[in-house]
């Protein structure tokens, strides 16, 4: 039966009580004295106990390896000939060796696991930067360049494959040699030198574990940062298409920055040494709390010239400062940098939160719980930056703060979406009032087009009227008192009151229908009396309010005049009636005769004859119409229907 190999622990030196019995005392002088010292034995068993754990621990088919003897040295094969002490594993470098550099050599001793039949491995979890792996004096496992560039392996778990030819089945020696930096050379603690608890078993099972590992430490980032660079993009090109909105281009110039950052822990092989990778991140963490706060700044209504100004020159006193501190004080520099760094961040969203709780209360809110959430984190990678916090298994911030920038992204998208929403229901409101005001300019156009018509046409009617009046209305009243026929007379006479009705119809102004109905009246009255025809005439005796104008008034007296020469001339009627209504927006003026109609040969033909398609073409011109009924025998009815 196989037992695990324990490690002899150094020697616990303890006081010796002699001296406390130099003099004679009392029995219990002794007794106290004699607790004393076996209380001290004790205490000293249990931090002992605590101190030095087994150096292997049994779980199953694995062997856990704790304990290992390390030594400094770059050495080709572990330094036996020099003294190691014996460490803890996981020994952190920033806890054991905070001042030295690497390369330190670990050995480690395990007895084969009972399933030696199958492949075996070595899981080691954590080695950063970088190591090799020797067993039983061979090497098996080379991570990369040991030497300046040394490749990056702090956040990629190894898996070393353990052949059966080099196991022994007992007392296997297991050498370790880690390249790595003292703590005062690296911007953060993660990145200090250090080795992990190494897991000794059946290769399969290790590799499950490792790729659960890497799964949750490395791919998950990849995923993680793959898709906030696509959406620190796309806010980038829409801050950058909208100059309205200038924080999402601080936002999207944010997320992007903070995952080249990220992809530090992915990049294994740098073309650079480590003073200047850790030179270059402690710059870019300036540039993202720059960012940040422009961000914070702009998204606020807050923007001041003053900060961006002190920002530039943080940005550019940041690397000074670190130059001139020397590599072997980064890590103390860019501690203190941090820190005013998180205190400038954390005042911004007080004063951001302070300026939507005024503004825009309605996203107080949810961006309270994401800038609280991102609070958390980087008061929470302070803490682990000043040894207050242990670091966590998974580092914590690459993971959270994406997801917060997600939110984030989120956020802005949907803002820029509803922003879009009103600006184009904005646009169209726009070219809404841009067609409905291009209509009333059109429309205010054809009238004043139709009102420069009307204009000129009613100064040449007032030319014509003055004309026909000076020169014509002269010489058909000379005719009137100067002709010695009274035939010529007679139609000089009709012939001026023709004249001075049509000057009335070019130059007057608009009557009261009452006075043109009592005008017409008197006319027609009268010409019916004379020819023996017995006039019926009926129109609205209430007060009329309604105004006529004098084209109309004139054109309906050219049409009445017509009909009732038509009555008097061809109907030979005894009887006509004469009826005129007014509604609301029209004048309907009827002629009705019981003469004896037209004859049936003028059928059809009514426009040629009694000045019919005088009367109609009168009646269109003002927008109305005049319509005759008639049959022989029935007398004739002649309806006028006009507009006010």
């Amino acid at each position: 039966m196989r037992s695990s190999l324990v490690l002899p622990a150094a020697p616990l030196l303890v006081p010796s009580p002699k001296p406390l019995c130099t003099r004679p005392a009392s029995r219990w002088g002794t007794a106290l004295r004699l607790l004393a010292c076996w209380a001290l034995l004790v205490l000293c068993g249990a931090s002992r106990a605590q101190a030095d754990p087994p150096p292997v621990a049994v779980e199953g088919q694995m062997r856990i390896l704790t304990s290992a003897m390390a030594v400094s040295g770059n050495d080709a094969q572990f330094p036996a000939d020099r003294s190691a002490r014996r460490v803890r594993l996981p020994d952190d470098w920033w806890t054991s060796r905070p001042k030295e550099d690497g390369p330190v050599w670990y050995r480690l001793q395990f007895d084969a696991p009972p399933s030696a039949d199958r492949l075996l491995g070595a899981y080691i979890e954590r080695v950063c930067s970088n190591a090799e792996v020797y067993l039983n004096g061979q090497i098996v496992h080379s991570g990369g360049r040991m030497t300046e560039p040394v490749t990056r392996n702090c956040y990629y778990p190894q898996l070393v494959s353990l052949p059966a030819a080099l196991l022994r089945e007992q007392g296997n020696v297991l050498d370790i040699k880690v390249m790595g930096y003292a703590l005062q050379r690296v911007s953060t603690r993660q990145r200090a030198g250090g080795l992990s608890a190494v897991k000794v078993g059946p290769y399969a099972l290790l590799q499950a574990e490792r790729n659960t590992d890497r799964f949750w430490s490395l791919t998950t980032v990849e995923i993680i940062t793959a898709g906030t660079s696509v959406l620190g993009v796309l806010v980038l090109c829409l801050g950058w298409l909208n100059k309205r909105d200038p924080h999402l281009v601080w936002f999207g110039l944010l997320t992007l920055t903070w995952n080249l950052l990220a992809f530090r822990m992915l990049a294994r092989e740098l073309p650079l040494e480590n003073a200047t990778v850790e030179l270059l991140v402690c710059v870019g963490w300036g540039i993202v709390t720059a960012l940040a706060v422009q961000f914070m700044l702009s998204y606020g209504g807050l923007r001041s010239r003053t900060l961006e100004i002190g920002l530039v020159l943080q940005c550019i006193a940041l690397p000074l400062t670190l130059l001139v501190a020397g590599p072997q004080r980064l890590f103390v520099m860019t501690s203190a940098w941090q820190l005013l760094m998180v205190c400038e961040v954390i005042a911004t969203m007080a004063l951001y939160l302070h300026a939507i709780w005024q503004h825009r209360r309605a996203e107080f809110w949810p961006m309270t719980i994401a800038m609280a959430s991102m609070g958390g984190l980087i008061l929470i990678e302070r803490a682990v930056q000043h040894d207050m916090l242990d670091p966590l298994r998974l580092h914590i911030s690459h993971f959270a703060v994406p997801l917060v920038f997600i939110v984030l992204s989120a956020r802005q998208l949907q803002a820029f979406s509803r922003a879009m929403e009103a600006a184009e229901a904005a646009r169209n409101s726009l070219e809404s009032r841009v067609a409905e005001a291009t209509a009333e300019m059109e429309r205010n156009y054809a009238q004043m087009a139709e009102l420069r018509v009307e204009q000129v046409t009613e100064k040449e009617r007032k030319r014509i009227a003055g004309d026909l009046h000076d020169d014509l209305g002269a010489k058909l009243l000379t005719i009137v008192h100067t002709s010695e026929s009274e035939r010529i007379s007679s139609l000089a006479r009709e012939a001026l009151e023709e004249m001075r009705l049509s000057v009335k119809g070019l130059t007057g102004k608009p009557l009261p229908v009452g006075d043109a109905l009592a005008d017409w009246r008197a006319e027609t009255v009268l010409r019916l009396g004379q020819a023996g025809v017995e006039a019926d005439w009926r129109s609205p005796t209430e007060d009329l309010t309604q105004q006529l104008s004098a084209r109309a008034f004139v054109q309906t007296t050219r049409i009445l005049r017509e009909a009732i020469s038509n009555v008097i001339k061809h109907s030979g009627a005894s009887h006509c009636k004469i009826r005129c209504t007014l509604g609301e927006h029209d004048f309907v003026l009827v002629v009705q005769d019981n003469g004896k109609g037209i004859p049936m040969e003028l059928d059809g033909k009514l426009d040629r004859g009694h000045g019919m398609a005088s009367m109609k073409h009168r009646a269109k011109q003002m927008q109305g119409q005049c319509l005759v009924e008639s049959g022989p025998g029935y007398g004739t009815v002649i309806r006028l229907t006009l507009p006010l």
